[in-house]
């Protein structure tokens, strides 16, 4: 490897795309194309990125294995930042394996990690967990010890560990300070910011207020009834009822925890629950069954008693948890908060829906002007500023069975 090549490489690692550039700029053959496109991609040029890495690789062909792979892990990492999360895994992999049997760990870590980000964007988490197990960073570069803490931290803050996060994003920014990588330092800073921006609202004895995680985590370890509104769901004393598939069952149980200690009247009740101005006596033997299937389903968290006037929630301290932005397309603001830039597709993906439900959707929120698009056809991509103030790491889906 000559000289240029060699220089534009290191400048690459030290997160110095334009000296890089100054060394390969006007130069065709295979590695510079390749450092080229990993030029543009930190410069953020992710469409003249991928086309350059995309040369690269059929410039390489079969003859030359390994920066081949290099260039497929590359190609990889430029996709999942433009939110192509349709990308062939596949490739990536027979990648990263590749790169394992020829000896070169670090970018065999690093395709790897690749891997465990998109699982954090769709909400595999048990997945990301036990890709990052197998890992081990204490040989890995420090900028590569920076994203697996910071991996670590994702995880922890999705399964709502606050204070866990907290101490592997102090890890992570240390590590990228040892690396000398501003935009990796800038990254850790921004999940730090993140970490402590309001995350939910809590409603106590008809009392509203702004909590971060570090506070909703704290809530979960008391034994106050937790009516958890992000992930339908009460929780107390260890144990957890999920009502996310009983959509009638859970709504009944959030209007009784936001009037906690008090009541409810039957006539509110019928008219929330079965969007009726008046209910007659059917409406009231309808609502004793679901508020009876309600009762069954709490035991032994809390209970419900009926009064004079409705139903009261039993429970010696309970409390509403709700999301900082609600309505019917949270889930999609959630996931367009950071920032990116997410073609429908990568959206259907990650929320769990059909893509063309998530294009309906898309375009009711362009409409009132919470969306933007951009680009037409198969190339549209949808972005939003990241919300103000707020953490949306609640609103964020999971896959079945993670917690």
């Amino acid at each position: 490897m000559d000289s240029l090549i060699t220089a534009a490489g290191r400048a690459l690692a030290l997160g110095d795309p334009l000296t890089a550039l100054n060394f390969v700029a006007l130069r065709e053959d295979p590695p510079a194309l390749a450092l080229r496109g990993i030029a543009m991609a930190q410069l953020g040029e992710w469409g003249t990125s991928r086309a350059l890495l995309q040369r690269a690789v059929k410039a390489f062909g079969a003859h030359e294995p390994v920066p081949r792979a290099r260039c497929v892990v590359a190609e990889a990492e430029v996709a999942l930042a433009m939110r192509d999360l349709g990308w062939p895994v596949n490739a990536l992999e027979a990648a990263r394996a590749l790169l394992s049997d020829h000896g070169d760990r670090v970018n065999a870590a690093h395709a790897r990690y690749v891997q465990i980000r998109r699982c954090l964007l769709i909400g595999e988490l048990d997945e990301a967990r036990r890709l990052l197990d197998g890992l081990d960073p204490a040989p890995l570069p420090p900028a590569l010890q920076a994203a697996h803490a910071l991996m670590l931290a994702g995880i922890a803050q999705r399964r709502m560990r606050a204070h866990e996060a907290h101490g592997l994003l102090l890890r992570a920014g240390q590590a990228a300070q040892r690396a000398g990588i501003g935009a990796l330092s800038a990254e850790v800073a921004q999940a730090m910011r993140q970490l402590q921006a309001p995350a939910a609202h809590l409603t106590v004895d008809g009392q509203g207020q702004a909590v971060t995680l570090a506070q909703v985590e704290a809530l979960f370890a008391s034994r106050t009834l937790v009516v958890d509104a992000c992930r339908y769901r009460a929780c107390g004393a260890g144990m957890t009822v999920s009502l996310a598939t009983r959509p009638l069952l859970f709504n009944l149980l959030r209007w009784l925890a936001e009037a906690w200690p008090g009541d409810v009247s039957r006539e509110t009740l019928i008219a929330k629950a079965f969007r009726l101005r008046l209910g007659d006596e059917s409406h009231r033997v309808r609502l004793r069954v679901e508020i009876g299937r309600l009762r069954a389903g709490l035991q032994p968290l809390a209970g419900i008693r009926a009064t004079p006037r409705g139903y009261a929630l039993e429970a010696d301290e309970a409390a509403l948890l709700t999301p900082p932005v609600e309505g019917r397309h949270a889930g999609l603001m959630a996931l367009l908060a950071d920032g990116e830039a997410w073609s429908s597709s990568a959206l259907a993906l990650a929320s769990g829906n059909s893509q063309r439900q998530v294009q309906r959707a898309l375009e009711s929120l362009a409409a009132d002007g919470k969306v933007q698009a951009f680009g037409r056809a198969r190339a549209r991509r949808w972005t939003m500023p990241p919300g103000p103030g707020f953490a949306t790491v609640l609103l964020l889906p999971l896959s079945l069975g993670n917690g």
